[in-house]
């Protein structure tokens, strides 16, 4: 999978603040086509969870978002904007460290304009954690 940009984009951080870690504050896209990911969970094409464990299931959910934007005719550089919704941010804290390994293996240094809410449940059972993304795909 190649994490090379695609489209052009900005990075945009406002003179003085904090350098994020692992997201961007905001990024200004090139024209495109815009891509509205719905929230995926981890499960698979037949929506069968293989794991009731964060780690993996993340890593499912992110190939998922990642297969809707390659069927758009995009890649992973092309995310511009994602949103997770995790229900156990104990979890989530103990796994960062693998959470990081499974980004870089799909996303590369790629970060977008990122969210982490932390929610009571998500409807899809034994669903942890969902992502919605945001991509815009350079035009043909």
């Amino acid at each position: 999978m190649s994490h090379e940009h695609r489209i052009e984009h900005e990075i945009i951080h406002p003179a003085g603040w904090a350098a994020p870690v692992g997201y961007s504050n905001g990024i200004l896209a090139a024209p495109g086509r815009m891509l509205f990911i719905a929230g995926q969970v981890g499960w698979d094409e037949r929506q069968i969870f293989h794991s009731p464990d964060l780690a993996p299931q993340f890593e499912q959910a992110l190939k998922n978002v990642l297969a809707v934007v390659e069927a758009a005719g995009g890649g992973a550089a092309d995310i511009c904007r994602m949103t997770a919704f995790c229900c156990d941010r104990a979890a989530y804290l103990e796994s960062r460290a693998a959470l990081g390994v499974i980004w870089r293996r799909h996303m590369g240094r790629h970060f977008p304009a990122m969210s982490m809410i932390f929610v009571s449940d998500l409807l899809d059972h034994p669903g942890l954690i969902e992502l919605e993304a945001t991509a815009v795909i350079p035009s043909a």
